[in-house]
């Protein structure tokens, strides 16, 4: 049977409202009475009905969290960061993977709404203008984490992967690869295509002119980086460089390369995407952009807190700094 605020009343000899405010915190009760009531909530098991608490204060003290996959690393990280900053801020997550699925990702934001949720915390990659009326017409704040959106419109907080592209493939370049490869999942999707366009300004920057047939279109798993080496060894001119995406992807890269016989780095050299634990379990380490990914998931939860407790915004959308990690999965001399 549940326990409920009346029976802790009746058993206290005290109103409802003196149990209520005992429960919440409110100063205004004597200690003999407090006393009272605290010693028969823990002998009835009483247990505060939290939805009932926030349909009464219009807060539920629960956040809304909706990512892609939570059995990928790089997702499990940022989840980390955004559950460490939320219990410092007594809040509740309530986390669903969407699968990068658009229905079921509008699906997911309108059951987090009718939970009551005080905010929603959202990870895809990308966003389109269905999201935004969604997030637009929400009655809690938005904040986006490790996901682009074109219009600027909805807080975020990202590193600037165009520019981190850029970089790593300009650093395979200056290296003296004729013409880095590069492996990639939904090109069309997000911070991919900000990925993707930055390797092309690399190679644009470099007078070199773009080979489709080194660009190596996948999804976002291990094997796209094995599947990814078994096209690329047909090709006539096979690569001598190549830029992933993602570390996952990467390490499919480096262990379908020595399945086939080749040393890493020395026949072929690879550079990732992330910096996730991945990057220094596998032989050769991996050479990486670190994309700071727990700090993206705390940063992001802490703005959304500013903006659930209507305090001041400097910043709606952050860009953290990122850097390259060089290792063992490329040639440093």
């Amino acid at each position: 049977m549940n326990i409920t605020i009346y029976d802790v009343a009746r058993e206290a000899n005290v109103s409802m409202a003196t149990v209520s405010r005992v429960v919440n915190g409110n100063p205004n009760v004597k200690p003999t009475t407090r006393k009272k009531v605290l010693a028969t909530i823990e002998r009835l098991g009483y247990r505060p009905n939290a939805v009932a608490r926030g349909l009464a204060s219009k807060k539920t003290t629960t956040v809304g969290a909706i990512i892609p996959d939570i059995s990928n690393i790089f997702f499990s990280e940022l989840a980390r960061g955004i559950e460490d900053i939320a219990t410092m801020y007594k809040y509740n997550i309530i986390l669903s993977s969407s699968d990068q699925n658009k229905d079921k990702e509008l699906q997911l934001i309108n059951t987090m709404l009718e939970k009551q949720v005080d905010g929603i915390l959202f990870m895809g990659g990308s966003i389109d203008e269905d999201h935004i009326q969604q997030f637009k017409t929400s009655s809690v704040p938005v904040v986006l984490a490790a996901t682009y959106d074109p219009a600027d419109q909805i807080p975020s907080v990202n590193i600037d992967y165009e520019l981190a592209a850029y970089e790593a493939t300009k650093h395979l370049i200056d290296k003296g690869h004729k013409h880095p490869a590069l492996v990639a999942s939904n090109l069309d999707f997000g911070v991919n295509t900000l990925k993707y366009n930055g390797y092309v300004r690399a190679l644009k920057e470099a007078s070199i002119e773009i080979n489709e047939e080194f660009i190596y279109r996948g999804v976002y798993a291990y094997q796209t980086g094995l599947d990814a080496v078994e096209y690329f060894a047909n090709l006539d001119e096979k690569p001598t460089a190549i830029f992933v995406t993602y570390d996952e992807l990467a390490l499919g890269v480096i262990h379908g390369a020595q399945d086939r016989g080749l040393d890493v780095p020395n026949d072929l050299e690879v550079f990732g995407f992330d910096n996730t634990r991945l990057a220094t379990m596998v032989r050769p380490t991996l050479t990486t952009v670190v994309q700071p990914t727990y700090d993206i998931g705390a940063v992001a939860m802490r703005l959304l807190t500013k903006y659930m407790n209507k305090e001041e915004v400097e910043d709606n959308n952050v860009v953290l700094p990122h850097r390259l990690e060089l290792r063992n999965s490329t040639l440093e001399k």
